[in-house]
């Protein structure tokens, strides 16, 4: 197999956002487009609640999908449309945002370490718009993959091992793993040439080869061209989210929870968002 070398190993940064949530961001809008179709991934976790209680109050998404996955704790979230519910240790939410949608996320008071992660997901401009959707998938539906030398794979969307996700119908078919690894242990894994891939050490350490020795928790690997990855574990194991996709390569237009294509577009949001017109279409669980 060609195996695809490190391009980038950076360490995730401190940053704070919703309402004075502390977390940790290991990419986001600086970063773009090289990790196309993926927009930002941000670890939100402590064991002091303090650092996460004010949440993510009401604020809008438009054109992208956010996928919260939650190793331990709890969170809230409702919208604008009346949909509520919570997520909680091992469950997922995938929300499609499409045309608009507005929500907020709490996290709930957790004995012991809250910890979480949010990625987002660039929409292609054919579906910016599209209805906007809830994918709420619970831990018992996650399968898992026994693997060599004890390596257990969770399957949140795309396949491993001919075991496919339950996170269904995505626009842009990512993949998403949760490597589990003991002390020592190797994985590899193809990933097809024409994806964009990263991996984020949440827990542990691994060895990614020359040059890429003992990369430790809240690190962030961005892969170069190849066919696939492999890793081992450190001496207490580790914990990986893997992570591929085909880039979009089209234009990106930010500003804060809204990503379009154009900037004119993006105008066009927030003078929706300010008239009361931003929600366009009910939401679909």
């Amino acid at each position: 197999m060609n195996f695809r070398p490190v391009d980038h190993i950076a360490a995730s940064k401190p940053t704070i956002e919703g309402a004075g949530v502390h977390l940790h961001r290991a990419f986001g809008y600086y970063e773009v487009p090289k990790y196309d179709p993926f927009l930002l991934l941000d670890d939100f976790g402590s064991d002091d609640p303090r650092d996460y209680l004010l949440g993510f109050p009401w604020h809008p998404h438009r054109g992208i999908e956010t996928v919260t996955y939650v190793f331990a704790g709890s969170v809230r979230h409702k919208d604008s449309l009346g949909n509520s519910g919570t997520i909680g240790s091992g469950d997922i939410q995938w929300m499609t945002a499409g045309s608009g949608i507005i929500h907020e996320e709490m996290p709930e008071v957790f004995e012991g370490r809250m910890r979480g992660f949010q990625l987002w997901v660039n929409l292609p401009a054919k579906d910016k718009m599209a209805d906007p959707r809830y994918q709420d998938i619970r831990a018992s539906a996650v399968p898992e993959v026994a693997s060599d030398g004890g390596v257990k794979v969770k399957v949140i969307c795309g396949s491993y091992r001919g075991v496919t996700g339950p996170v269904e119908d995505l626009a842009v078919r990512p993949e998403y793993l949760d490597v589990l690894l003991p002390a020592g242990a190797g994985f590899t894994h193809d990933i097809p040439a024409d994806r964009n891939a990263f991996a984020y050490v949440a827990e542990g350490a691994v060895d990614l080869g020359v040059g890429a020795t003992d990369i430790t928790a809240d690190h962030v690997v961005h892969f170069g061209a190849g066919e696939g990855v492999r890793f081992t574990a450190g001496p207490v194991g580790a914990r990986v989210l893997l992570v591929s996709g085909r880039p979009l390569g089209e234009p990106i237009s930010w500003y804060g929870p809204i990503v379009m294509n154009t900037e004119a577009e993006i105008r066009q949001a927030f003078a929706e968002y300010e008239a009361g017109t931003f929600v366009k279409k009910g939401a679909i669980k």
